[in-house]
């Protein structure tokens, strides 16, 4: 026997005034009404409504018994409508996590326009520069870049990014146009490592991944000061075409060896189980999605 039915049902006979009236309120059989009040019934061993062939009326325990299910059904109702609105409306802690650089500069300046839409909802960002494991991170969001193994994780995409070559104007008018990535080596390269004494660079060149050795006139492990560097003229520089499509449109830098480009790399959302989306996990997901796909840059 299911009590809370048996509940619904015999609050719904009383409050109708037959058991015909409660079956068609709650859109089931009279014989259905009937089996889960005598179910109750039997269950405590008492008579809850006297039965005539004209009306029901209810006996003492019926009444007693009535004033406490009333209550509670209507408790139950009203979290069900409370629970049927959370589930329509994002709310709660939302917890992502990205790479130190984008987050960083592409992701935390949109946001205060996610959250300004969504009021209910908190955001937790972390920015770390490793795969993160979304459960013992309590990870909700993990935003990855690059080819990830094979794996139960669900992926959603959000473009590509493209590692560029770029300059100054100005030191290209005074150094010359590198033709081939073997030109760099008459250059002042700026690199950009996590790895110390790294100054390396790879390229496509006749349909092969290669990599060349490159003069480090500048090493560092933060971007910005490398573009900032490139910016000011201090030699090539090597970066996510995000990081400088701003200044290359402005004219401040210059593209130059797209040709010998590594393929872009994906950029993408990962999540745990699909089946464990709650509304604030989908419209983030939605919300960027339509930010960052289809971003080839």
């Amino acid at each position: 026997m299911d009590r809370l039915d048996g509940m619904a049902a015999f609050a719904a006979a009383v409050e109708a005034g037959s058991l015909s009236g409660a079956a068609k309120r709650l859109g089931c059989s009279l014989a259905s009404v009937s089996r889960q009040i005598s179910a109750i019934e039997r269950h405590f061993g008492v008579t809850l409504l006297a039965r005539t062939t004209r009306r029901l009326a209810l006996t003492d325990e019926g009444r007693d018994y009535y004033e406490h299910v009333k209550r509670i059904v209507s408790e139950v109702v009203d979290a069900e409508r409370t629970l049927s609105a959370q589930a329509k409306v994002p709310r709660g802690r939302l917890r992502i996590s990205a790479p130190t650089l984008i987050g960083r500069l592409r992701l935390a300046p949109l946001l205060s326009a996610y959250l300004a839409d969504h009021p209910q909802v908190a955001i937790d960002l972390t920015l770390m520069d490793r795969l993160p494991n979304l459960l013992e991170d309590e990870i909700d969001i993990a935003i990855v870049l690059g080819h990830l193994p094979d794996s139960s994780l669900v992926r959603r995409s959000l473009g590509h990014v493209r590692r560029v070559l770029c300059a100054a104007p100005d030191y290209l008018a005074t150094r010359g146009m590198p033709a081939t990535p073997q030109d760099l080596a008459a250059h002042d390269c700026l690199i950009f490592t996590t790895t110390p004494g790294s100054s390396t660079w790879t390229f496509q060149i006749s349909g092969r991944r290669t990599e060349l050795e490159v003069p480090a006139r500048l090493r560092s492990n933060a971007l910005d000061v490398v573009v900032s560097a490139a910016l000011g003229g201090s030699g090539i520089a090597r970066a996510p075409s995000w990081q400088v499509e701003d200044h290359v449109s402005a004219g401040r830098l210059q593209l130059m060896l797209q040709d010998f480009e590594r393929p872009s790399l994906p950029l993408q959302m990962i999540f745990s189980d699909p089946r464990h989306f709650s509304r604030k996990v989908q419209s983030f997901a939605d919300f960027l999605a339509q930010q960052w796909n289809g971003d080839k840059r």
